[in-house]
């Protein structure tokens, strides 16, 4: 990071080839789309290199400080007006038909999608982080500026929220 901030470029090179792919994959369980994950994402790096001389190593790891802005700028981007969305069409498989157990677990994952679309936007983001990025407790809290038992508070509240909203859909049909 010293040398991003002195402005060498190759040096922000590598950060961004080794960060980019979990910054993107935080941005979009956050944001549920793609196209806003990749803006997300370059926002974030265009932030780091413009304020590469901010960031403190004894204040926090680079990690922590690049996921606290990708998370942020999600948060962002979810209290924005939406545009009128695109229908997301379905892919459809290369060849033969699915197995049951993949179109069980297709099926599973979108429940899963749909019901965190539902949730509040801090809790959708603890849950991407602590699920589906692999971050401990602890790394999410500080990644998301909060103590770690505010965030199991709020990842709690989230499962509880989650499984309401697929019982509800089961008891709808």
């Amino acid at each position: 990071m010293t040398r991003v901030a002195q402005g060498n470029a190759v040096a922000f090179e590598m950060l961004v080839r080794r960060h980019m792919r979990r910054a993107l994959a935080i941005a979009q369980g956050i944001t549920g789309s793609g196209g806003d994950a990749d803006e997300i994402a370059q926002e974030a790096f265009m932030r780091v290199w413009q304020h590469a001389g901010r960031w403190d190593a004894g204040r926090a790891r680079f990690t922590t400080w690049l996921h606290r802005i990708v998370v942020n700028l999600s948060l962002d981007r979810r209290r924005r007006p939406a545009l009128v969305p695109l229908e997301g069409a379905e892919e459809l498989p290369e060849e033969g038909e699915l197995p049951p157990e993949a179109i069980a677990r297709r099926q599973e994952r979108l429940a899963v999608a749909a019901a965190m679309t539902g949730i509040p936007d801090r809790q959708r983001a603890a849950v991407t982080l602590f699920y589906f990025e692999d971050f401990s407790g602890r790394e999410a809290a500080g990644i998301m500026g909060i103590s770690t038992g505010a965030f199991e508070q709020l990842l709690a509240r989230a499962r509880r929220a989650i499984k309401a909203a697929l019982a509800d859909k089961i008891t709808r049909g």
